[in-house]
């Protein structure tokens, strides 16, 4: 969690080097003269992906960028201009004094100079690790796959990035900092016959990745549960979600619900439900972006707001949405410093979500099952009315449990239900909980009414 110190953005600039901050601040001269307010925002990233197909490498580069965005308020109306490099200065101010004659109106101010959490982010040791590295850990992860189950043909990501950022806007508000990323994707597929199955599972960190067996662990633990197949009647059953389960299926549509702009629209189901209890008292959910050494985590977001923890849920209360500046102000509040950037304007988005984990172990969760479904992974969850929640989707991995005992694998299957009744209804949160890549904490789920449907 977050330290209790707190520093000012000024205190960290060696993401840039001087050149750039003396073109910065050109960029920054030039917009004021024409506009009331203006910020620019500097993001550049070092990205070096390995690649594994079919068991081999198939892919080794880095990838570089940078990407500079000038935003300014003139006349009342926003203006944006995005470019790759920092020396066309004139050609910046020039495209965003004219995209901001057809801009939305302002509804916010740029944030002024202010101090920010104390997140780490930044591991130099990423940075560090060698492409060979990066080689022998996909090599090995394979590998002890493939001695557990020789036949499985196996896939693999393992990337390594740095992400530097630099904002500074007209009221003398700014921000820099510097994060590493380092993330293991790893997949398997095992035909046998006309039988396809599908395991995999994933990790990151802003720490480096140093051993292969957690990762493993996990889908060796999913090679052995399938081992058998088992069948299941189309009725309504108690299901549990696992962490990957959950984000697979159920917190896109969720975190969607949450996100201020939708709510502003009119088009989430949460509309005018703040301050009321919906869900399970049991469950809570949090937007944690000051989460020490996590992917998703910095010192602030894309518009220079310090980041922060905010309550969706609490203890089954609808408790706050998601804002960016100019949302808040539309919506007549504070921005939560959810801000991204992806390429044009500033929008809110969840950063690393953190559902509470509960009292009951997993085990005992699948023990107290006289029937039902344990889902490790849904495909086209999100294929139906993701806004108002529905979802219904492939299980891609998932078993059958009798009395209390997991018996095989589940095929041709599919689940279908809605988050907030979902919610609303939960027989059991686990203990146990674990990272699912960068942006979910999480425990298994357990729900006590789902419809499965299966082909008999």
């Amino acid at each position: 969690m977050p330290k209790a110190d707190n520093y000012s953005a000024a205190k960290s600039i060696e993401t840039l080097d001087t050149t750039n901050l003396k073109l910065i601040d050109r960029i920054l001269s030039s917009a004021k003269q024409e506009a009331e307010q203006a910020e620019v925002y500097v993001s550049s990233s070092n990205e070096t992906p390995v690649v594994f197909e079919a068991n081999r490498v198939k892919q080794l580069h880095t990838i570089q960028g940078t990407s500079v965005a000038l935003r300014l308020i003139r006349n009342g109306r926003l203006g944006l201009s995005v470019a790759s490099n920092l020396e066309d200065i004139e050609g910046l101010v020039t495209r965003a004094v004219e995209v901001s004659q057809f801009g939305d109106l302002v509804k916010f101010e740029l944030p002024p100079r202010i101090s920010y959490p104390h997140v780490e982010v930044y591991d130099p040791e990423v940075e560090a690790v060698t492409m060979e590295r990066m080689v022998e850990l996909g090599e090995t992860a394979i590998a002890e796959l493939r001695q557990h189950t020789p036949e499985l043909v196996c896939d693999a990501r393992i990337t390594k990035r740095t992400i530097s950022s630099y904002i500074v806007n007209s009221r003398g508000g700014g921000a820099s900092y510097k994060k590493t990323v380092f993330t293991m994707i790893l997949q398997g597929t095992l035909v046998r016959d006309t039988d396809m199955l599908f395991v995999g599972d994933t990790d990151s960190s802003c720490h480096p990745i140093q051993t292969t067996n957690m990762i493993t662990t996990r889908i060796i633990n999913q090679l052995e549960r399938a081992g058998r197949q088992a069948s299941v009647c189309t009725k309504v059953m108690p299901v549990i979600f696992t962490p990957l389960a959950v984000v697979s299926a159920l917190m896109s549509p969720l975190s969607m619900a949450f996100n201020g702009k939708i709510v502003y629209q009119g088009a989430s189901p949460l509309q005018d439900k703040q301050g009321e209890i919906l869900y399970d008292p049991r469950f809570s959910l949090y937007d944690d972006s000051t989460i020490d050494f996590r992917p998703k985590s910095r010192p602030c977001d894309a518009e220079g707001v310090p980041s922060q923890r905010t309550a969706l849920v609490e203890k089954g209360m609808v408790r706050n949405f998601l804002y960016d500046l100019q949302v808040a102000g539309l919506a007549n509040c504070q921005s939560t410093g959810n801000a991204a950037r992806d390429g044009g304007l500033p929008s809110p988005y969840a950063t690393a979500l953190v559902v509470e984990p509960g009292d009951v172990s997993q085990e005992s969760m699948v023990k107290a099952m006289q029937e039902g479904l344990i889902v490790d992974e849904v495909m086209g969850a999100g294929q139906t009315n993701i806004l108002g929640g529905d979802i219904s989707g492939n299980v891609l991995l998932g078993f059958k449990v009798e009395k209390g005992e997991i018996v095989g694998r589940v095929k041709d299957t599919v689940v279908s239900g809605n988050v907030h009744t979902m919610f609303a209804e939960i027989e059991g949160i686990s203990k146990e909980a674990r990272w699912v890549g960068g942006s979910l904490y999480c425990p298994s789920l357990h729900f006590p009414h789902m419809a499965v449907a299966s082909k008999e």
